[in-house]
């Protein structure tokens, strides 16, 4: 079976606060765009959908942001665009979808035309508690994959690249998942983060507990990292987890909620104990695992029906609202569709 492994390029962060920074928004996005490879009419798309996101932002928001990730699914490649704001949410989503209704008069049609032109699109607006709307826009249509994943990792303020990182690999059979958080921040810690996450695929076929050894070792030379590894099966049947340091993971079933326990130390540094543990993961069931640039009291219930969403969506609602400030941070959420 083809394998699907994450695409490594760095997710941008794009602020809004006036309608000065939409034209900015838009320009970096198609130059992000044209450079992974879409074509004209996908860059063209992709002008549009921020134009019309920022401008929302803007005009009932007052400020937010914008995340752009690239996407690659079996070499087809494709843009994802979370826009994330702390307003007012809205009130009727059905109507926004409606054709001709520009919710902030910009030069858009709308967020109808919006969901149209995307090849995936998705609004969570609940009631005073802000706006999600993710797209995607792919080269071409993507193979289908009962494996969905969302993810946020982005560098601290002030930083140019991140110290932390995430990687997805496997088949439709198994999937692997590491995510890496370097020792402090900086050029450093991007170099350790980097490191740990290249080694699932030197040695595919080990469990979690040896792919944290191996991390250990190759780790040696860098400044060491915080690392957490799962494995889940195809079928969503089950799982195995282990990690050091301080990167938490939690599995959300619809009615059971389960901490996943990570030892103390440092990867190339100080490792004093691994241990492997297994879980149940139905499908449909979600595996968050994110670094400590989040905090760890949200609580999913808190959300009206957030955790049937995307797993970009969700990610965006943990980052916008749980983020720390302080540090690099990633969130990354797993979900494995039932087949049939």
């Amino acid at each position: 079976m083809p394998s699907q492994t994450s695409i490594l390029q760095p997710q941008i962060r794009l602020g809004v606060a006036d309608r000065s920074e939409v034209g900015a928004a838009r320009r970096a996005a198609q130059e992000l765009s044209e450079a992974i490879g879409l074509g004209a009419t996908q860059v063209g798309t992709v002008g549009l959908c921020i134009t019309e996101a920022a401008s929302n932002i803007v005009k009932h928001a007052g400020r937010g942001q914008i995340l752009l990730r690239p996407l690659s699914l079996e070499e087809v490649v494709g843009l994802e665009i979370l826009a994330l704001d702390r307003g007012p949410g809205i009130a009727n989503v059905q109507a926004s979808l409606q054709d001709g209704v520009s919710t902030a008069g910009s030069p858009g049609t709308g967020l109808g035309a919006l969901a149209r032109a995307s090849d995936s699109f998705e609004i969570y607006a609940p009631a005073q508690r802000g706006t999600v709307l993710r797209l995607e826009i792919w080269s071409k249509p993507p193979p289908p994959s009962h494996l969905e994943i969302g993810a946020v990792c982005l560098p601290k303020a002030g930083e140019t690249v991140c110290g932390d990182a995430w990687t997805v690999q496997g088949t439709p059979g198994r999937y692997t998942a590491l995510v890496a958080d370097g020792l402090g921040h900086g050029m450093e810690a991007a170099r350790a983060a980097t490191a740990a996450i290249g080694v699932p695929s030197r040695r595919p076929e080990d469990d979690p507990a040896q792919l944290i050894e191996l991390c250990h070792r190759v780790l040696a030379p860098t400044r060491g990292a915080a690392v957490a590894v799962a494995r889940l099966s195809g079928g969503g049947e089950k799982g195995s987890f282990a990690g050091v340091g301080n990167i938490a993971a939690r599995v959300e079933m619809p009615d059971t909620r389960r901490q996943l326990v990570s030892h103390n130390g440092t990867l190339g540094h100080t490792m004093r104990r691994v241990q492997q543990f297994d879980f149940n993961f139905a499908p449909g069931g979600l595996l968050i695992l994110h670094s400590d640039g989040l905090a760890t009291h949200w609580n999913l219930g808190e959300y009206p029906g957030l955790a049937n969403r995307h797993p970009a969506t969700i990610a965006g609602v943990l980052y916008r609202d749980h983020e720390r400030g302080r540090d690099d941070v990633t969130v990354l959420v797993l979900r494995i569709r039932a087949i049939g």
